[in-house]
Formats: C-alpha cells, structure tokens, sequence
C-alpha cells in the first residue's frame, strides 16, 4: 500500500483497510488486532497527518476525546476543532433548601441523596432520559425523608 493509499484509507475513515494493510505499510510495528483497535488507530493517525483535510482531523479529534482517548491534533488547532464540533453537555439541578438554621444539616443531607441518584442514573447511562432522572431523585428525596425523620417529606 502506498503512501497515497494510506492517506486514502485515512480520509475515507476505513479502518478495515487500515487492519487489512498494516503489515505491509509497518511491518516492523505490531498492529491493531481487532477492528476496534484499527478505529482508533485510525482517528489517531487522521489527527496527526497535515494531508488530511481539517474538517476530518477535527472529526476525529471529538471522536478521541468522545472516547476518552488521547488525541494527536496539534495543541494550536484544536481550539478550532473544538469549535467546529463542540461538545453537549447535559445537567441536572438539585436542590433542598431549608428556612430553619436547625433543618440545613438535613437538607444538605437530602440534596447529597438527590445528587447520588444523578450520578447512579449517569453511571446506568440513563441521564438523558429525564422521566427516569426525576423520578430517581425524588425518590432518593422520599427515602432520605423517611429515614432521618419517618415522613416522606412530601407537601
């Protein structure tokens, strides 16, 4: 495979070529074993190769970052790529609050098992899903109630 052929493989994001055709363009390197690991070989090399148009180095840069792996764009290009394909980032607001100096221990204790609820729904890959989101927070809400006070707490 030549030079052109890899920078082909590359802009057309095969990496089924790439595993196809490492032994030959490095034979004196190991290569990826499975197409995962061609994928991020070939995101890798796609960020760090100045012949490749922009648009797919950036591409690929998220794809990497996406991933949480490192990526080979230039530190000077990637505000540029981090622009041209931003982020989304999701949120979610807890809050308990309490009038009553006596009760904040509570509340803080409260909006702690509310935010626990968050993270278990991240961690299940659930925190887009916000019926689900809700409804874990308010009963992590009506659990923490029930056990510091014996009420639900609910109005």
């Amino acid at each position: 495979m030549s030079q052109e052929a890899c920078d082909q493989v590359l802009r057309d994001g095969d990496h089924r070529r790439l595993l196809k055709g490492w032994p030959e363009l490095f034979p004196h390197l190991p290569g990826p074993q499975t197409d995962s690991d061609a994928e991020i070989v070939l995101h890798h090399a796609r960020t760090q190769n100045p012949r490749i148009d922009f648009k797919l180095r950036a591409w690929s840069h998220r794809w990497l970052v996406d991933h949480s792996l490192p990526s080979g764009l230039p530190d000077e290009l990637k505000p540029k790529a981090e622009r041209l394909y931003s982020v989304v980032v999701s949120a979610v607001f807890v809050s308990a609050n309490s009038n009553s100096p006596a009760l904040k221990p509570l509340a803080k204790m409260v909006q702690s098992a509310m935010s626990d609820a968050v993270l278990e729904a991240e961690a299940d890959g659930k925190l887009l899903d916000t019926p689900f989101v809700r409804a874990r927070i308010q009963d992590a809400r009506r659990r923490t109630f029930k056990q510091l006070l014996g009420t639900t707490g609910v109005r």
